[in-house]
């Protein structure tokens, strides 16, 4: 439920916040990448350092650290969740009212993800009007609330206001969580990689593609709810929480294709399919004594039109359209010959983008005319702006 979810934990200045660190170890183990957010009041209680080394990526105290210029704007966009716990009577009076005072509640007021919010104060905290009415201002705008529990407080007292168990918490997340995402309930498939046609037992047809911005987008619609399947022929960075078919050739692709396509929502295929691949195959390796072979192509199964032809009812078929002239052109002639709701064309040609590279630059073209620039930007931003389209076309067929 939680692989490959990203977490924002944010961790007030409470008695508290020393469960947090278990709670945190416990979202790493389930799978999440968790983002730890402290408030400076929580150093009082609790290491960074310990976070640092048990979250995904290391603690944020301030908004005028790190290498991100908006670093709340940032986490609030990329996150699928911000659980807040301990969440003090502060921190909830904060949130209620919208007021933006260190890097947490800034996280809280930029995000649109699910937020849950974990109080943990004195009995007497808990039951004023004023947190009595904070916390019922959060639930009627959708935040969970997870009660706090009757039992041992700071300085010996014992009453209402214990942080809730860990188990409690964790259960609320999971919950929260199954519910969310603009494609819960949608089955994507992605195809990544270029596909690898064999001369020989060693040798092969290749092409440039690493497989990172299929990776990307099947990360990306994994985040966002839907049940993924990712066919891939590239072996690193695979995102964690797809169901993942490994394939080499354009064949197996097809094949693979051909068991999961149909029941899918969504088709995203962003793999480089060979276009041709040798009649005949060596068996064992071609000796370099026995003279250059004479390695006559056939043509390989085009596997976006057989989609595209037998495109279910209500599926969103997207292709990719790597190109080094006439862009534009060439990706319309696509669109419409293989009966595409979308198409990602992008120049291969162009520097810092396409194949190899971390960034990329591309067009998005639809059936109805319109014409989308995303200018450079990491392949993670160019699936969200895919997988964007996708969810609107979805909702629209809905």
């Amino acid at each position: 439920m939680l692989a490959g979810r990203r977490i924002v934990l944010g961790v007030s200045g409470g008695i508290a916040a020393y469960k947090s660190v278990e709670l945190c170890r416990r979202l790493v183990d389930a799978g999440a990448h968790v983002t730890p957010v402290l408030t400076e009041s929580a150093l009082r209680f609790v290491g960074r350092t310990t976070f640092d080394a048990l979250a995904s990526e290391r603690a944020i105290v301030s908004l005028w650290e790190g290498e991100s210029r908006i670093p709340h704007t940032e986490l609030g966009r990329h996150t699928d969740l911000v659980i807040v716990a301990p969440a003090t009577a502060r921190l909830l009076g904060a949130l209620a009212n919208g007021l933006s005072t260190d890097a947490l509640t800034n996280v809280l007021i930029a995000t649109r993800a699910p937020v849950v919010v974990c109080p943990a104060m004195h009995t007497e905290m808990w039951e004023h009007p004023a947190v009595v009415a904070n916390v019922e201002t959060l639930r009627s705008r959708g935040v969970t609330v997870v009660d706090p529990e009757a039992g041992r407080l700071a300085g010996g007292d014992v009453g209402m206001g214990r942080l809730a168990g860990i188990e409690s918490i964790m259960a609320a997340v999971e919950v929260t969580l199954a519910g969310s995402g603009d494609l819960a309930g949608h089955r994507v498939v992605v195809t990544a990689g270029g596909t690898r046609e064999p001369i020989d037992a060693v040798r092969v047809i290749a092409n440039r593609s690493s497989g990172r911005q299929g990776h990307a987008i099947a990360a990306e619609a994994q985040r966002r709810g839907a049940e993924v399947v990712l066919i891939t022929t590239a072996e690193s960075s695979i995102p964690s929480g797809c169901s993942v078919v490994r394939v080499e050739t354009a064949a197996e692709m097809g094949v693979a294709l051909d068991n999961h396509a149909a029941s899918a929502s969504a088709v995203v295929m962003a793999a480089a399919v060979a276009d041709f691949r040798p009649v005949e195959v060596t068996s064992g390796k071609h000796k370099k004594s026995l003279g250059a072979p004479e390695i006559r192509l056939e043509p390989t199964p085009d596997l976006l039109a057989s989609l595209g032809e037998n495109k279910p009812e209500g599926q969103v078929l997207v292709g990719f359209a790597a190109e080094t002239s006439d862009l534009i052109d060439n990706a319309r002639g696509k669109l419409a010959a293989k009966n595409l709701d979308l198409i990602v064309a992008n120049d291969v040609a162009a520097p810092e983008v396409g194949f190899s590279h971390p960034t990329n630059s591309v067009t998005i073209l639809d059936t109805e005319g319109g014409v989308e620039e995303t200018g450079l930007m990491s392949k993670a931003e160019i699936a969200t702006r895919v997988v964007d389209r996708v969810a609107r076309l979805l909702t629209a067929v809905r």
